[in-house]
């Protein structure tokens, strides 16, 4: 690595709101920013970096056998989704909320401005059944932080345990991950789309147990076979951003090198621009808090221009 570019990248980040920035590559790490110290002790809001940590405990009740296949339709754990009007909702599947292709229209993306409304209901999980079908399942992807907070739900009654309790037991204490919250709603259902908190340092252990493709220390954590399916590009629907997978996004990356093989970058993104990003080609995993929530992705744009110069 150019010893420029990590001086040049830190005063980047540096300039803009960033708050926490740790590189590692090929289990060493490489590059290490925090504003300050309560920063790097603290747990931080991750957002909606909390989606694709779900995903994780999702394909962990998969190889455990809690939740029997993602083509199961959601109303084999809420019945009450028969009686609605729109009988295209019986059909909506487990896949289609990880991939957020239900149909619904929420205009999370749109006039919602990135805050979706269902926080102020009582019963968020009839919140987003109630609402309108804009196209059948499985057409498109239309952002949707109520697939994320229904996927909690069923993570709840096929496990017996709350997010939290089923993360602790088979995620986060093998991790070594501690320090850790995860807010509810009104009903004690953890908040799949937001609710969580970790330390940069907890969020990079996440990302490195990607890269060992499920292995942590020579323990089994999650399948490689969930973490390859669920990082697979199905929709393109924000082109800014990237492909959509089950609850990860997936971006190649214009890298300046002579090979023609994709550097493919597979993220977590929470509102504000706190990021997990994982590199396999070049064995890498970043972890990134932030608080510029005029503009998320400004930090992808300073990671991409650090990159390219690798």
């Amino acid at each position: 690595m150019n010893s420029n570019i990590p001086n040049e990248f830190e005063r980047a980040i540096k300039k803009v709101k960033i708050k926490s920035c740790l590189i590692m590559r090929e289990d060493s790490l490489v590059f290490e920013y925090y504003k300050n110290r309560k920063i790097e002790i603290n747990p931080q809001k991750i957002n909606s970096c909390t989606k694709s940590i779900l995903s994780i405990l999702i394909g962990i009740a998969l190889d455990k056998g809690y939740i029997k296949s993602i083509s199961e339709p959601v109303c084999s754990y809420f019945p009450e989704i028969n009686r609605l009007e729109d009988t295209r909702k019986r059909y909506i599947t487990i896949e289609d909320l990880l991939t957020m292709s239900a149909g619904f229209d929420w205009p999370e993306f749109g006039e919602w401005n990135c805050f979706a409304p269902m926080v102020f209901s009582s019963d968020i999980v009839k919140y987003v059944f109630e609402r309108d079908l804009q196209d059948n399942r499985g057409v498109k992807m239309n952002y949707n932080s109520g697939c994320s907070h229904v996927l909690t739900a069923i993570l709840q009654k096929t496990t017996g345990m709350k997010a939290i309790e089923f993360a602790n037991l088979h995620l986060f204490r093998p991790l070594g991950i501690t320090k850790t919250n995860w807010f509810e709603d009104s009903k004690g259902i953890n908040r799949g789309a937001d609710g969580l908190t970790m330390t940069t340092i907890d969020m990079l252990k996440i990302g490195t147990l990607f890269l060992h493709e499920g292995d942590w220390k020579n323990s089994r954590i999650v399948s490689s076979d969930w973490l390859k399916k669920s990082t697979q590009p199905y929709y393109l629907t924000y082109e800014s951003i990237g492909y959509y997978a089950y609850h990860w996004w997936v971006r190649n990356l214009n890298m300046n090198t002579a090979e023609t093989s994709r550097t493919e970058m597979i993220f977590a993104l929470g509102f504000g621009g706190q990021y997990i990003c994982v590199i396999p080609r070049l064995s890498m995993v970043i972890a990134i808090t932030s608080e510029i929530y005029e503009d998320s992705l400004k930090p992808l744009r300073i990671l991409e221009e650090f990159l390219i110069n690798l």
